[in-house]
């Protein structure tokens, strides 16, 4: 969600908020500092080092990347695989087949924060959203 938020905020600005917040499901708000900021034309990318907090995972302590490209008008939010993330091969998930195994929940909340960073910015959230964990399985 960090470096979601952190890529499409320079997208539109040229800046990176560093560190950026963001407002977690249980009402906190964290602040992470960027690993990674990077604009390149169209496309802007951010990184955070994850911080699973109390519930932690095999991606606590993973870098992970976001990138953020502006998408044909009325797409909305598209999801793309990166380095080190899976696409989703067989039904059973909780996502359909051929997008990228990233979970309901974190699909959701990056949703939400980029929907929140086009409002502040008065613009569409039309976006190609690329994450990517390097050095992944």
């Amino acid at each position: 969600m960090a470096a979601a938020k952190a890529a499409f905020t320079a997208l539109l600005t040229g800046r990176f908020p560093d560190p950026v917040a963001i407002v977690l499901p249980g009402g906190e708000t964290p602040a992470f500092p960027l690993a990674v900021k990077e604009v390149l034309g169209e496309t802007a990318r951010a990184g955070v080092i994850k911080d699973a907090g109390d519930d932690p995972d095999v991606t606590h302590g993973a870098l992970v990347i976001v990138r953020v490209r502006r998408f044909g008008g009325g797409s909305g939010i598209v999801f793309r695989a990166g380095e080190g993330v899976g696409t989703v091969t067989l039904p059973g998930l909780p996502v359909p087949v051929g997008e990228p195994a990233i979970n309901p929940a974190p699909r959701r909340m990056i949703s939400e924060v980029l929907h929140e960073v086009a409002k502040v910015h008065g613009t569409a959230c039309d976006v190609e959203v690329e994450v990517s964990i390097p050095g992944g399985h």
